[in-house]
C-alpha cells in the first residue's frame, strides 16, 4: 500500500515519476572494482549528471551523504560474492529500521526468479515490504529471471518477475531487458509498478543509451544501472546522456551529443 510518506519519499529517488538510479553496492558483490575505490568522487560525479539517486549497502552510507548533492538514497538488504559458492543465493545484509538509522529513502532488495533460492527469496521480500509499509519506505525491488532453464532475457520470464515484486508489495521493480522495445513493452504491461532496468556490464555508450532509448519508448519508467554508469572513464558524462533520455526525451544522439561523448561510440 502507497502511503503519503512511501509517495514523498518515491519522489525522492526519482523526478516525475521516472528514474535514473546508480547502483553502487557491487563492493560486496565483485570487491572494490574501478568507480568505487573512490566512490566518493564517484557519489558526486552521477549525481552531477543527473542521476536521481544512487543505492550502497548500509556500511557505505558514512560516505555517501556528503557527495550525493541532495539526491535520493537507497540502501541494499542483501547480497553475495561471485567468488562465494552460488552468487545468486543472495543472504540477508541489513533490515528496514538499519536503513532509515542510516539515512535512506528508500530500500532494495534483489529476488532471483526461477533459481533453487526464489523460495526463501520470495519469504525475505514479503518481509521487507511489510517492515517497510510500518514505516512509509518505499520498496525497489530487482526482481531478475535468473535459474536453470530460465532465459534472463525473455520477456515472458521478465513480465513473471515484475508482476512478482507487484504481487509482494514492491513500490518500483528493476528487472533485465528483453532486447529491444516491442518486446520489453510486455514486461512493462505485466504491472501497475514503474518498471527500470539493469544496465548489466558496460557496453559502449551508444548501446548503452540506446539500451535506455528502448525501455522508454516501451512505457517503462527508467533505469537502475550500476557498472554501465560508474564504471565509466567519465561517469558525469554517462549519466548526463542516460538522464537527457530518462528526463528530457532525447534522442540517442542528442543525449550523447549533450553529454560530450562520441557519436561513433
Amino acid at each position: 500500500m502507497t502511503t503519503t510518506g512511501t509517495q514523498a519519499r518515491l519522489e525522492r529517488i526519482g523526478t516525475d515519476g521516472n528514474y535514473v538510479i546508480v547502483p553502487m553496492d557491487h563492493g560486496i558483490t565483485m570487491g572494490a572494482v574501478q568507480g568505487l575505490k573512490d566512490i566518493e568522487s564517484t557519489i558526486d560525479g552521477v549525481t552531477r549528471g543527473g542521476a536521481d539517486a544512487v543505492l550502497t549497502q548500509k556500511g557505505i552510507a558514512p560516505r555517501v551523504h556528503e557527495n550525493k548533492n541532495g539526491q535520493g538514497y537507497i540502501v541494499h538488504l542483501n547480497g553475495s560474492t561471485t567468488i562465494g559458492p552460488d552468487e545468486r543465493d543472495k543472504r540477508m545484509t541489513g533490515t528496514v529500521e538499519e536503513a532509515i538509522r542510516a539515512g535512506a529513502d528508500a530500500v532494495s532488495f534483489h529476488i532471483n526468479v526461477g533459481s533453487d533460492h526464489e523460495p526463501d527469496q520470495i519469504t525475505q521480500l514479503a518481509e521487507v515490504t511489510e517492515a517497510a509499509d510500518r514505516f512509509g519506505i518505499p520498496v525497489l525491488a530487482m526482481a531478475y529471471a535468473r535459474g536453470p532453464g530460465v532465459d534472463s532475457e525473455d520477456a515472458e520470464a521478465l513480465g513473471h518477475a515484475v508482476r512478482l515484486a507487484e504481487e509482494l508489495g514492491a513500490d518500483l521493480v528493476k528487472t533485465g531487458y528483453s532486447g529491444d522495445a516491442e518486446s520489453f513493452q510486455h514486461v512493462v504491461e505485466s504491472t501497475r509498478l514503474p518498471v527500470v532496468i539493469a544496465g548489466g556490464s558496460k557496453g559502449t555508450d551508444r548501446e548503452t543509451i540506446e539500451m535506455v532509448r528502448g525501455v522508454m519508448d516501451a512505457g517503462g519508467s527508467g533505469v537502475s544501472m550500476g557498472r554501465s554508469i560508474f564504471q565509466h572513464e567519465n561517469p558525469e558524462a554517462i549519466a548526463t546522456a542516460v538522464s537527457g533520455v530518462v528526463h528530457d526525451d532525447l534522442s540517442v544522439d542528442e543525449a550523447l551529443r549533450e553529454a560530450g561523448l562520441a557519436l561513433e561510440a
